[in-house]
C-alpha cells in the first residue's frame, strides 16, 4: 500500500515532545508545576523506599535528569544516579511524569493530551491509544532486510513512545510549538533553553570540530545553540521505525520525517540537504555520524 496523507506511523520517542507539551500547556493554566515535587500524587512503588523520589519533578523529566534508566529492568525500577545530575535519556522518566500529572488531574494521558493538545491544534489523526480508525492507516515497520514486522500499539498511554500520527498532524504540532501557542512566555522561553550540557556526549575527539557552542536539552527537546540560530530536535527508534524532526527557533521553520523502516534513517540528511537546512547544523548531524 503506498502512504498517503492520512497514513499513520508509530512516531517512537518524538511521542516525548507531544507528552511534554501536555505538561507545559497545564503548567501555564497553573493546574500544575513543573518543579513541585512529584510525590505529592504519585510515588513508583518501586521506589518508595528510596528518600531519593521525594527529588523527582517534572522539569527533571523533562530534561532527563530524573537519575531514573530509559526503562526498568525485570528486577524493578531502580535509581541509576542522584536526580538532578547528569542527563540520561529516561523513557521510565516519561512514564512518571505520565503517572503524576493522571493522579493529579485524575484524567488519563490520552484524554488530557486530546484536551490540551490534539484538540486545540486540530490534529484529528492522532492517539495514544489504538483506535478502530487506525485499520488499514498504519505503515507498517520493516527491519533492515524489508522483512514485515507486526506493529506495536499501546492498550494504556505509554508517555514515551508508540503516538501515531501523520506528518500533517505532527507538522501542525511542530508549528504550534514554533508559535508558543499555549505557553505562557516564561514557560514558553524555558522549553528552548538547554537545562543540562550534553558537550560531553555529542562533542568528543573529532565530533568536537562540527558542534556548536552548546548542545543540551531543554524541556522536552534536545537543544542546539549555533552562533546564529536556535534549533530544537528530537528523533525516534522502534524495531522497525526510524523519525526525525527539528525546528529553527530562529528561521521559523522545520522538517517532519517518518518512517517505517530500521533504514529510515538513511534518507533524513538527503532530505535536510534539499530542504534549505542550515548548513551548520547539517555539518552538525554528519559529524554526529562519523
Amino acid at each position: 500500500m503506498r502512504a498517503n496523507d492520512r497514513t499513520l506511523y508509530n512516531i517512537a520517542s518524538l511521542t516525548k515532545p507531544l507528552t511534554a507539551e501536555v505538561i507545559l500547556r497545564l503548567a501555564s493554566q497553573k493546574k500544575l508545576s513543573i518543579d513541585e515535587p512529584m510525590d505529592s500524587a504519585w510515588i513508583d512503588p518501586d521506589v518508595a523506599g528510596d528518600p531519593r523520589h521525594k527529588l523527582l519533578t517534572a522539569r527533571l523529566v523533562l530534561s532527563h535528569r530524573t537519575g531514573l534508566p530509559n526503562w526498568r529492568a525485570a528486577s524493578g525500577l531502580k535509581f541509576a544516579h542522584d536526580p538532578g545530575g547528569a542527563w540520561e535519556y529516561s523513557g521510565e522518566g516519561f512514564q512518571y511524569v505520565a503517572r503524576f500529572t493522571e493522579h493529579k488531574m485524575n484524567q488519563s494521558l490520552d484524554v488530557l493530551a486530546q484536551k490540551y493538545v490534539f484538540g486545540p491544534l486540530g490534529m484529528k489523526d492522532s492517539a495514544y491509544v489504538g483506535q478502530p480508525w487506525f485499520k488499514g492507516r498504519i505503515a507498517v515497520p520493516t527491519d533492515a532486510s524489508g522483512k514485515t514486522l507486526v506493529p506495536s500499539i499501546a492498550r494504556q498511554a505509554n508517555a514515551a513512545d508508540l503516538v501515531y500520527t501523520t506528518p500533517r498532524d505532527y507538522a501542525a504540532f511542530m508549528i504550534g510549538v514554533l508559535r508558543d501557542k499555549g505557553l505562557t512566555k516564561s514557560i514558553a522561553a524555558e522549553r528552548s533553553q538547554s537545562r543540562v550540557s550534553m558537550m560531553d556526549i555529542a562533542c568528543q575527539s573529532a565530533k568536537a570540530s562540527s558542534c556548536p557552542k552548546l548542545v543540551g536539552f531543554g524541556l522536552g527537546w534536545q537543544v542546539l545553540l549555533f552562533e546564529q540560530e536556535n534549533i530544537l530536535m528530537h528523533t525516534g527508534k522502534d524495531e522497525g521505525v526510524f523519525t526525525f524532526v527539528y525546528l529553527n527557533k530562529t528561521t521559523q521553520d522545520g522538517v517532519v520525517v517518518f518512517t517505517n523502516s530500521d533504514n529510515g534513517y538513511k534518507i533524513v540528511l538527503p532530505i535536510l540537504d534539499r530542504s534549505g537546512t542550515s548548513r551548520e547544523f547539517l555539518a552538525f548531524l554528519r559529524g554526529q555520524l562519523d
